[in-house]
């Protein structure tokens, strides 16, 4: 082999990332999560809080650092040392955010490391039970007849669901009329309320108050039916091939965190999710489908995402909160 500067400088820099690996960790561990407490992330955060400090023997802090969609937590993560002291908690609208927000201080796909793609659960449709609508065949009809009649609520402008809403919209040829709102909790009262025709939001959202029959469901947006709404059927199902959306959830760390860490802490934080108590509660109050897929299938399933709803968004017109 030639020996050259560069060898030498690679080779000091190795040789130390090694041996920290090694001995990682030496210290307590931060898990940023990238939106404000309660919500769905930061509750799968804090279920493996226990377990994941029993297997690593050290201490894990839970931190939420919500704004921007999820951006200000994920930039400052981006801006955290490699040691593998930080890591970063995101949901779905983590591929969306480079289309639907403007000067992003980073790069979703080069300043992140990916760590471990925990799991999806499809997106829902529903309806109150005051509103006519029994079938996604009864929206649409009725959205062609007046166009722009028909609105439904989302969690915010550039989430995930309106992203989804707007693809079926351009699909099904009708005009929907989009009501943002800020998180799940008002979208859902003001849907529950019957104040919007539709609500569009993760089966973690909209199970809930299905089971309380305060909603009715009435399209689900994953390849297969719920286990759980065996009834509901897929927008595969109404007539749309190949139509899937999902909420998701997973772990990025900043970019060039050894990958001895990475392996190490993805591996522990998956068994950790595991764990059968951990697991009920996820399958059960998410409605998750556990994938616990390592950087490579996360790395691809982000790119895949991303190539889903930057499209949508152009098209669209669409701007984040």
């Amino acid at each position: 082999m030639k020996l050259t500067r560069r060898t030498f400088v690679l080779g000091g820099i190795a040789a130390p990332l090694a041996a920290q690996a090694q001995t990682w960790p030496s210290g307590p561990v931060r898990i940023v999560v990238a939106y404000p407490p309660g919500g769905s992330t930061d509750a799968i955060m804090r279920l493996v809080q226990s377990p994941l400090q029993d297997r690593l023997n050290t201490t894990i802090i839970i931190e939420n650092r919500a704004g921007a969609s999820g951006s200000v937590g994920t930039g400052w993560v981006v801006k955290s040392p490699p040691d593998g002291n930080t890591w970063l908690a995101v949901f779905d609208n983590h591929a969306a955010n480079p289309f639907v927000l403007s000067n992003l201080p980073y790069d979703s796909e080069k300043d992140l490391e990916p760590v471990l793609l925990i799991g999806t659960a499809p997106y829902l449709i529903a309806t109150a039970r005051a509103k006519p609508f029994q079938t996604l065949a009864d929206v649409l009809a009725a959205a062609k007849e007046k166009p722009g009649a028909v609105s439904y609520a989302s969690v915010g402008s550039g989430s995930v669901g309106h992203l989804a809403m707007a693809l079926l919209a351009q699909r099904a040829g009708v005009k929907l009329v989009h009501v943002p709102y800020r998180g799940g909790g008002p979208a859902m009262t003001d849907a529950l309320a019957g104040h919007v025709d539709l609500i569009i939001g993760s089966a973690a959202l909209v199970n809930p108050q299905v089971t309380a029959k305060g909603i009715v469901p009435i399209m689900q947006t994953g390849k297969t039916r719920l286990s759980a709404m065996p009834d509901v059927q897929t927008a595969i199902e109404a007539g749309f091939p190949a139509f899937e959306s999902y909420a998701w959830w997973g772990v990025f760390a900043p970019a060039g965190t050894p990958k001895p860490i990475i392996e190490r802490f993805g591996q522990a934080l998956a068994d950790s999710l595991r764990e059968e108590t951990v697991a009920k509660q996820l399958r059960e109050n998410l409605q998750m489908t556990m994938l616990l897929k390592g950087p490579e299938e996360e790395r691809e399933f982000l790119a895949a995402q991303m190539a889903l709803w930057g499209p949508v968004v152009r098209d669209n017109n669409i701007k984040g909160d």
